[in-house]
């Protein structure tokens, strides 16, 4: 501690009072900053953007690709299995001879995809918006479609392939294509 001179100041020209105000406020502001960092939520992770790549033969199994983002990106021989895929975006993609058994695409966005030799085995499409998709050579097992807008032709292709029940859902795959 520095002496105080005979006008009650210290040698720096500062009064105790006001030097242990300023580190009282300085501590408070620290501790205030500490406080926020721990009670704060953290920020949400971006959800992967590949749009208008190509990725032949990329390997994304068992990975959380929930609200990511693969519009018109060519994804021939890739797999996907096991993925979540809920809510991600694959308009126009190219999924020719893809894997994407035992994936979760809920709420995707599969407009103008192609899906040729794709493996849709056990998939949950349930609520996928797939009204331009084109499905030819397609395995779909177990897949389940609830809530799938279809055109009449890709309907009826996939009618001709429906069999077994969906794992995850219970849902039977020629029911919840709406096939008669």
């Amino acid at each position: 501690m520095l002496p105080l001179l005979s006008s009650g100041r210290s040698r720096s020209g500062r009064s105790p009072g006001s030097l242990a105000g300023g580190v009282l406020a300085l501590l408070f502001a620290l501790v205030s900053a500490i406080g926020l960092a721990l009670v704060s939520p953290l920020p949400a992770q971006a959800a992967m953007d590949v749009a208008k790549q190509v990725l032949i033969g990329a390997d994304f199994h068992d990975q959380d690709l929930r609200g990511a983002t693969f519009n018109l990106t060519n994804l021939r021989d890739a797999t996907f299995a096991g993925s979540d895929l809920q809510g991600a975006s694959l308009f126009g993609a190219k999924l020719q001879d893809a894997d994407l058994s035992n994936t979760n695409l809920k709420e995707a966005t599969l407009d103008s995809a192609i899906f040729d030799g794709t493996n849709l085995t056990n998939a949950v499409l349930e609520d996928a918006f797939a009204f331009n998709t084109k499905f030819t050579n397609v395995v779909i097992e177990g897949a389940d479609f609830t809530n799938v807008p279809l055109r009449g032709d890709a309907l009826k292709t996939l009618c001709g392939l429906a069999s077994g029940t969906n794992p995850v859902t219970g849902r039977d795959t020629r029911a919840s294509l709406g096939c008669s």
